[in-house]
Parts: structure tokens; C-alpha cells; sequence
């Protein structure tokens, strides 16, 4: 391998980019990461971490309506959008130096700038330096999609929606998944007043129509708009620096800022992969083997920038799976059945393997078990929402195909789910597992036919 200059050139310092390195290196490798922007990637930087914080705190203003049921009595409460904003960055920050120390402290090589392909073994740096490597892996990542209309300029994205100086008080979002779901219940719950539009007919395509029916119920009764068949088609900026939103049904909507949530591309163009012979697919994917190799020998890709599931934990056990295959000489596939999957909106969703569309589609003979209650935390809201769980199983044998759930603190409870599942056990499983009460988890193990 002395005939490079590394054994390996990650372009992409993200979640799946990270543990590659770290894996190759520790099989022995000599590795070099480099990253346009900053390390941690998506998820870290500009994606489920932050987020997931401003969850925290937009559901903590849903709880604060709540305490005077629990006997509390608070004055002069107020929410402080500055504060929290800062404290995301000042975290992100944080867990940014925790990356940055993984590579430092193997000892991989980190170049702060852009980086294409020049080659099969050839890397070039934005400086103009051109790196030779044996192996390079691909781990760029996706990046927002906004559609062409006058005045998309004005867009905002996921990427920069942590970064707002001030609160906004109307916020229009395009887009009807799971980014958009979830900013959507964060600005509702802060305060704002928010419309969703969507070239869509209905919320989370590819969820189990149970539950985003149950969910667009629930967020409407909150005050959130949906525009369904009804995408933006202008904005115009006012005086004032507001926004005038013009849909494709006529509607003009006035709004502070505008989100656009309408999917992510793999971020690839311009990467040069051309010059290796890698044609890339219709979505501006790298298409990978099972190994995640390329059609080049010498240049594989993990992550969301193959288009096969963009989350997280999938990019994190495909750049594991890559370095132990082809450094540790420990070849492994990575399995993508019975992965769990989270909508952090409010309230969340969650689910793992079929759901029942799915199930029926591919002919397989189920039964429908549910369990439609009040969650006991509910009973201090003075909204009447209910929870709903749903067992996809299948009828010969038994076996649990899918669970997939709506309700308070459903994220936390999916992981433990999702190894059931994942482990092939049975209705009967479920049902001979004791309830634990008083707790919404024990609805898994009473269900009923829903016959």
C-alpha cells in the first residue's frame, strides 16, 4: 500500500465518513478525511441533533400550558428564542471538537476543504493539491432539494433554519415529511402560526396510513394549515422584509419566512466521480453493491449519498461494514429489514418493519391488532388526543411483521420494539410478555383484533 499517499481518502467528514476512518484505521490503515464544511455532517451539524433539541423545547412550551392540572403556578414566564438558538449552537459546537478529537486521536488527516475525484486513485483538493489513495470512500451526504419558482432566493432550508435571528411569528413550510411534519410541530408549539403546502394529497408517504391520519387530526386541532395539491409557485419579498406566498391555487399567504422541506439529493455534483467511470442514478446517487462497492474497484460510498436509507445509524453500519471489509478482512453486509424509523413531531410517530399497505401489497396474509387509549400524561392536557398502536402480523405463523405507533415518548419505546421484530417473535410472544402498569408501553402486550 506504500505506493500511495493513503490507504484510504474519505471525502465527507459525516456520521458514516467518521466511523470508516476510525475502523480502517484501526485495522492498520493509513487514512485522510476531507470536508467542505464542518465535521459531523448532517446529523451533527445541521440535521437530528439540533433538532432534536428544539424538540425538547417546543415540547416543553406544550407542558408548560399543562402545569396547572399538575399544581403548578408559574409568573412571568417567557420565551427567550436567542437563548435557546445559542445554546444548540454552543452544543453543536461541542459534539463538533468530540468528532474532530475521534480523528485526531487516531491519527487520521483532515483536510478543511472540498475535495473531488480526479481518478481511480486520485483525489483533488480545492487548494489544487491532487492525493493519491488506494481505496476512496464516498460520504458526502444529501443536501435540501428547493424547486425552481420566482423568488425561491427567500427559501429558507433545514440547514438554516438554526440559525434565525428572531422567532418567527407566520411560517409557510412546502413539503409534507418528515423534516417538514417535525419543524412544523416545533413552530406551533414556540408560538408561531403555521401552513403547510404540499404538491402531495396526503403527510408522510410511506408510514402507516393509521397513524398520519390520526397525526394531520391531531396538528390541525393545534392550528397548523395544510395546502394539500397546492405547492408554492412565487414569492414575492415586501417592504418590510416579509415574504407574500403565492400558491398554485391562488392563495396568497404572508409569512415571516419560508421553509422549504420538499426532500434531500445526494450531494454529488461536480464531485468528478466521471472521471472514474461512476454513472451516477436517476437521483444523483452513487449506485453501490451490497459491499458498497462501486463500479470502480477502488472507490466505494456509504450513506445517504447512495439513496438507499438516509438515516443516521444506517451511515454509521455501512462505513463500519466498508472498512471491515475491505481493511479488516472481515467481509459484512449490512441488513436494511426491520429498520426503526421516527417522525419527532407532536406527538411522535414511530414504527418498524411492514406496515399494513405494505404487508397487503406483497400478498401476504395479516391480521390487524390495535390498542386506541389516552395516554395517562394526556389526562392533564386539556386536549383530548389519544394514542393508537398497531401490530401488523402475520396470520399463518404469527410472526410480528410491523409495529408502529403514535403517542407521548413512542421514540423511546420503538428501539426495544424494533429488536422484537427484528428477532422474528410472535403474537404470542407479545402476548405472554407481563404487562408493566401503569405505563402507555404495556398497550404492546394487551392488544386486540382490531376484526
Amino acid at each position: 500500500m506504500t505506493d500511495y499517499d493513503y490507504d484510504l481518502f474519505v471525502i465527507g467528514a459525516g456520521s458514516g465518513g467518521v466511523r470508516a476512518s476510525r475502523i480502517a484505521e484501526g485495522h492498520g490503515a493509513r487514512v485522510a478525511v476531507a470536508e467542505e464544511h464542518r465535521i459531523g455532517g448532517t446529523c451533527v451539524i445541521r440535521g437530528c441533533v439540533p433538532k432534536k433539541l428544539l424538540v425538547y423545547a417546543s415540547a416543553f412550551a406544550e407542558e408548560l400550558q399543562d402545569t396547572a392540572r399538575l399544581g403548578w403556578t408559574f409568573g412571568g414566564m417567557r420565551f427567550d428564542w436567542t437563548a435557546l438558538r445559542d445554546f444548540v449552537s454552543s452544543d453543536v459546537a461541542r459534539l463538533e471538537k468530540a468528532y474532530i478529537d475521534t480523528l485526531d486521536a487516531h491519527g487520521i488527516a483532515r483536510f478543511q476543504e472540498r475535495a473531488t475525484v480526479a481518478g481511480p486513485n486520485k483525489v483533488r483538493l480545492a487548494s489544487g493539491r491532487e492525493i493519491s489513495a488506494r481505496y476512496i470512500l464516498i460520504a458526502v451526504g444529501a443536501w435540501p432539494v428547493v424547486p425552481e419558482f420566482p423568488g425561491n432566493q427567500w427559501a429558507i432550508t433545514s440547514n438554516e433554519v438554526f440559525h434565525l435571528e428572531t422567532l418567527p411569528e407566520r411560517v409557510v413550510i412546502q413539503g409534507a415529511g418528515y423534516i417538514a411534519m417535525e419543524f412544523a410541530s416545533i413552530f406551533n408549539a414556540l408560538g408561531a402560526k403555521v401552513t403547510m403546502v404540499s404538491r402531495s394529497d396526503r403527510i408522510l408517504r410511506g408510514y402507516d396510513e393509521s397513524l398520519t391520519e390520526r397525526l394531520l387530526k391531531i396538528t390541525r386541532a393545534r392550528g397548523i394549515d395544510f395546502h394539500f395539491h397546492d405547492p408554492i409557485v412565487r414569492a414575492d419579498r415586501q417592504d418590510d422584509g416579509s415574504l407574500l406566498v403565492g400558491l398554485e391555487g391562488g392563495e396568497r399567504i404572508a409569512a415571516d419566512i419560508m421553509l422549504v422541506a420538499a426532500g434531500r439529493r445526494p450531494k454529488t455534483k461536480g464531485l468528478g466521480l466521471e472521471n472514474a467511470g461512476i454513472t451516477l442514478g436517476d437521483a444523483g446517487e452513487v449506485p453501490v453493491d451490497r459491499h458498497n462497492a462501486t463500479c470502480c474497484p477502488s472507490i466505494y460510498a456509504v450513506g445517504d449519498v447512495t439513496n438507499r436509507i438516509q438515516l443516521t445509524p444506517v451511515a454509521i453500519r455501512e462505513g463500519q461494514a466498508f472498512a471491515d471489509t475491505v481493511f479488516g478482512r472481515a467481509p459484512r453486509v449490512v441488513s436494511y429489514d426491520h429498520v426503526p424509523n421516527v417522525v419527532f413531531s407532536q406527538p411522535p410517530l414511530a414504527g418498524v418493519g411492514l406496515t399494513e399497505a405494505q404487508a397487503r401489497a406483497q400478498g401476504l396474509k395479516i391480521a390487524i391488532f390495535t390498542s386506541d387509549f389516552r395516554p395517562m400524561k394526556n389526562m392533564f392536557s386539556t386536549r383530548v388526543e389519544r394514542g393508537f398502536y398497531k401490530l401488523v402480523v402475520d396470520a399463518d405463523s404469527e410472526r410480528v411483521l410491523g409495529v408502529h405507533m403514535i403517542g407521548p415518548d413512542t421514540p423511546e419505546i420503538l428501539q426495544a420494539v424494533a429488536i422484537a421484530v427484528k428477532a422474528g417473535l410472535t403474537k404470542a410472544d407479545f402476548d405472554a410478555t407481563m404487562a408493566l402498569h401503569p405505563s402507555m408501553a404495556e398497550e404492546l402486550v394487551l392488544m386486540h383484533s382490531a376484526a
